[in-house]
């Protein structure tokens, strides 16, 4: 397929994680807006035995068809099949193997909300169960489910659907949707959705899209009971435990790092690095516990001409998790041309984002000095009224000091981002903004991320 892209929305789309004999079959979609007619869009599967091990995985198996939301499931005699959204949800046996495709049918188009998709099949007590959502993935969306005697159908709709939704509530969770089904080692059943912590005026959500967890009541014979999403919910969990397999903190731990032991897995860059070498090195010569970042051509928001997979791109992040939260970074740099910069940011998208960074400007005395500059991309967002960049001269007694930037959110509805000199100076920089315009987006397709970025 093809790679390069100056856009942030190619790559993997819903993911699903299915076992089967020993190993663990993850299968999603791989979409591409390319500059054609329509975009590329592909399924793929990879397996392991091992998920905490990430050279474990397999290289992908590329379907012979293609689809949104794809799951696999097998039947009692062994065939698998693929489930996938096109115009309404399409089934096909298929050989995990080498890819190939039978003839694809039609098995359901749900109970008339638009977007049918993220179909999952289970077989239970002599019924094959076909839950999906439909409604978009906004405020309308909503989890309905059918059923059949057989694999291929048909499937006769649930009169009491959607059996799991927010939509037409004041509830604080909304979106809820794009639903799957488990069961724990005491046979308890769970169902997974997506969600929004927005309320019903879906503007403010910075960590786009989160997973919600829910307790199933499922009788033998009988539909499912889905505990609708609230904030606060009870269910048979078991006893908590941190003795996990795996590595990396738990999500409630606050973490300083050093990097020590490299870039941590939590961390992300803008694409694969392929690049050699590589724009990130962790404690080079002469400087133990520190990550340095080697300035890109493109920063944040790129141009016409940026290419991923030659220029690189400078910015690390890691996932916002914690509506309350206290980042920084310590950052040593010392630019030689104009406009060359490094900071932090609060990134949405390449055309909403706010970033407070240390940047070569001219003074007003004629000289390339450095400072301290604060200002929002809101391009993105139209009819928004974009505040100026704020731009101050570092302080002269910061000179030859560790520069600490920090982003905070004081409540759920600002963020604020402070400058300071780690050897005590006097001087702070601070700016606040409230994301309710800046980093609003129509749909809640999108995570949002605190980083590092450098850029040339």
């Amino acid at each position: 397929m093809e790679s390069r892209s100056i856009g942030q929305q190619d790559g993997p789309y819903a993911p699903t994680l299915r076992y089967r004999d020993g190993r663990l079959y993850l299968t999603t979609t791989y979409f591409h807006l390319g500059t054609g007619q329509y975009p590329e869009v592909k399924i793929v599967v990879y397996t392991t035995s091992n998920p905490y091990e990430s050279t474990s995985w397999s290289d992908p198996v590329i379907m012979q068809t293609s689809g949104l939301d794809p799951d696999i499931f097998w039947d009692d005699d062994g065939q698998a099949y693929m489930s996938y959204a096109t115009i309404g949800i399409q089934q096909a046996p298929v050989n995990l193997t080498d890819g190939t495709v039978g003839q694809p049918i039609n098995i359901w188009n749900g109970t008339g909300g638009r977007n049918a998709e993220g179909s999952h099949i289970y077989k239970k007590d002599g019924f094959y169960y076909l839950m999906i959502s439909e409604g978009g993935t906004e405020l309308n969306h909503s989890v309905t489910i059918s059923r059949s005697t057989t694999v291929t159908g048909p499937y006769n709709s649930y009169v009491k659907n959607p059996v799991l939704t927010n939509r037409g509530t004041k509830e604080y969770f909304q979106t809820v949707g794009h639903a799957d089904l488990f069961q724990d080692k005491s046979q308890n059943w769970w169902g997974m959705a997506l969600a929004t912590r927005s309320g019903p005026q879906f503007e403010i959500y910075p960590m786009g899209r989160e997973t919600v967890l829910f307790p199933v009541y499922w009788g033998k014979g009988k539909w499912q009971e889905m505990q609708p999403v609230r904030g606060r919910m009870k269910g048979p969990l078991p006893p908590k435990s941190k003795r996990l397999p795996g590595s990396g903190p738990f999500y409630t731990d606050a973490e300083h790092i050093d990097f020590s032991s490299g870039i941590p897995s939590s961390f992300v860059t803008w694409r694969p690095q392929w690049r050699t070498p590589s724009l990130f090195q962790t404690s080079p010569q002469g400087h133990k516990q520190t990550l340095c970042i080697t300035p890109s051509r493109a920063n944040l928001t790129d141009d016409s001409t940026f290419d991923p997979d030659n220029d690189g791109l400078a910015f690390v992040a890691r996932k916002q998790t914690s509506t309350l939260f206290q980042f920084s970074v310590d950052l040593l740099f010392s630019p030689e041309v104009q406009e060359e910069e490094a900071g932090v940011t609060v990134f949405l998208t390449q055309l909403q984002h706010l970033s407070l960074g240390v940047v070569n400007l001219v003074s007003s005395h004629g000289k390339l000095t450095p400072h301290l500059r604060f200002r929002i991309e809101a391009s993105g967002k139209p009819g928004i009224d974009t505040p100026k960049a704020k731009v101050l001269p570092i302080p002269s007694d910061w000179e030859g000091s560790l520069i600490r930037l920090t982003v905070s959110t004081p409540d759920d509805k600002t963020f604020a981002f402070s400058a300071s000199c780690t050897k005590g100076a006097a001087t702070k920089m601070e700016s606040s903004v409230k994301p309710v315009e800046i980093l609003s987006v129509v749909e809640a397709v999108l995570s949002q991320v605190r980083s590092l970025l450098a850029n040339t």
